[in-house]
């Protein structure tokens, strides 16, 4: 994937990870990048152009989806970040709402723009997608099921073009991960990881220092190998021209 010159969506793009891969995008020549937010915002260059999108709310959705007439690049990037101890269950519903399934239903919105440009879904998760913190339960719960949704789209999308990466993060210095003592990584190193993991062609992205550690043994392991055994099974008409994600 060249970003020269592509139409990109980039979900959460009011702050952090988001906002730096706004601007990384700006700097590798994006022609236009559409960045949803929930309230409003402004850029100077003026390629960006700024759209209200809570993934949570289908009227969000259908609108940007309404609005952006084609597209190369969905970064899924939106997510919610907070402790918990298992002591409220709505926590946990709060974060599979954004970082499940509102990527899923993003996705969906978007899958026809992207099967005719033969487009890509980046879904920037988590080292917690693959081991849980314990101190972050509900946010690991949710990440995990986003993984495990991606994969599934991965082996689903495939026999129509689009390739599904996933970008396994590690601590990042954002304001939400302000009230945690350990080494973060910057969020501009992040945004220039997860872009040079997409170009190169990489499923699976490790964008920082952090996460790099495990890529490699994540690569040639046995989960991986797993995964590559069970898109076996799919058939070639598993997804039809519908969009996935029916509800």
């Amino acid at each position: 994937m060249n970003i020269e010159n592509k139409t990109v969506l980039i979900t959460g793009a009011n702050r952090g990870i988001g906002r730096a891969l706004v601007d990384e995008m700006l700097r590798r020549g994006a022609k236009r990048i559409y960045a949803g937010t929930r309230s409003d915002q402004h850029h100077d260059d003026e390629r960006v152009i700024f759209i209200r999108l809570d993934v949570t709310n289908e009227g969000d959705i259908r609108q940007a989806a309404e609005k952006i007439e084609g597209l190369d690049i969905l970064i899924n990037n939106a997510g919610i970040f907070a402790p918990d101890d298992f002591s409220d269950f709505e926590i946990i519903n709060r974060h599979l709402a954004v970082n499940c399934f509102g990527m899923l239903r993003v996705t969906q919105a978007f899958l026809p723009k992207l099967v005719r440009s033969k487009g890509v879904i980046v879904n920037n998760l988590s080292l917690s997608a693959l081991v849980s913190v314990a101190s972050t339960p509900a946010y690991s719960i949710s990440k995990a099921a986003a993984h495990n949704a991606a994969q599934a789209l991965r082996a689903l999308l495939a026999a129509r073009g689009v390739k599904v990466h996933t970008c396994f993060t590690g601590p990042v210095d954002t304001d939400m991960t302000r009230g945690f003592d350990v080494p973060k990584s910057e969020v501009g190193l992040v945004a220039a990881g997860i872009l040079d993991g997409l170009e190169r062609g990489e499923e699976d992205i490790f964008p920082d220092p952090f996460s790099e550690q495990i890529a490699d043994g994540w690569r040639a392991g046995v989960v991986k190998a797993l995964e590559q055994q069970f898109a076996a099974f799919v058939p070639p008409t598993a997804m039809d021209e519908g969009g996935c994600c029916h509800h």
